[in-house]
């Protein structure tokens, strides 16, 4: 029998989970105190469904167990990460505002799943499925706040705040520290080169000239200790 197939081994689809997006709402097995507000109700099926995104898993290795990283996981450590280095981003940012961008900003991956970056049959329909997710997701919630969501979720996506582009950053910077402390990792998928990664981090340079001379740092060591494939001139 041949052994199964590595995650990032082609550069085609990747086979990235597949959500059941006609699940019932978990909250259909939690049965709420009968004299529930309705705005409250919808609130916690909203929080309550939320805990679908530690199912969802993405392909970065962590540092610290040797498997890979859920989307809750991704999200908490970039809430630290956006709190953390804060004061390298370019322009001003509301950290506060930063923070709400990033505890949003992979719901909707509950319903269409992580897209790995490299992927480049997944990512050609990446917006079609996340915008259908978006609109089932945040319907959750009641009116007004379903609206507020659904517009930080958008901001983020858009990058035109100085939050959103400090926000964006860090998606971008904390998978590249995961796969560098793990010599490479999705790096090391076959086509992917080391000015492949340098384009997808790219959106660092948007929000801190800092950061990005230290992600490109990171990637061009990558480079010379053979992590990723080099290209182009002298190279």
């Amino acid at each position: 029998m041949a052994p199964p197939t590595p995650p990032g081994a082609s550069r085609g689809r990747l086979t990235p989970q597949e959500p059941d997006q006609d699940a019932p709402l978990l909250a259909a097995s939690f049965q709420q105190p009968g004299n529930t507000p309705e705005r409250l109700r919808r609130q916690i099926e909203f929080v309550i469904e939320a805990d679908r995104l530690k199912n969802v898993l993405r392909q970065s290795p962590l540092l610290a167990a040797d498997r890979k990283e859920n989307d809750a996981e991704h999200s908490w450590h970039l809430a630290l990460m956006t709190l953390v280095p804060a004061e390298y981003a370019d322009e001003p940012i509301d950290v506060g505002k930063a923070l709400a961008l990033v505890a949003v900003h992979d719901l909707v991956e509950i319903y269409a799943g992580d897209t790995f970056i490299h992927d480049t049959v997944a990512t050609a329909d990446q917006d079609a499925r996340e915008q259908r997710a978006a609109e089932k997701l945040f319907a959750i919630l009641p009116a007004g706040q379903a609206e507020r969501f659904r517009a930080l979720w958008d901001e983020f996506e858009a990058r035109v705040t100085p939050e959103a582009r400090f926000a964006k950053a860090m998606d971008r910077l904390q998978p590249l520290l995961l796969n560098y402390g793990n010599r490479g990792s999705t790096w090391r998928t076959p086509g992917v080169t080391e000015d492949d990664v340098l384009a997808r981090k790219s959106a660092i340079e948007d929000a801190s000239a800092d950061l990005w001379r230290y992600a490109q740092d990171l990637i061009r060591t990558g480079g010379t200790n053979g992590w990723v494939p080099r290209t182009g001139p002298g190279h």
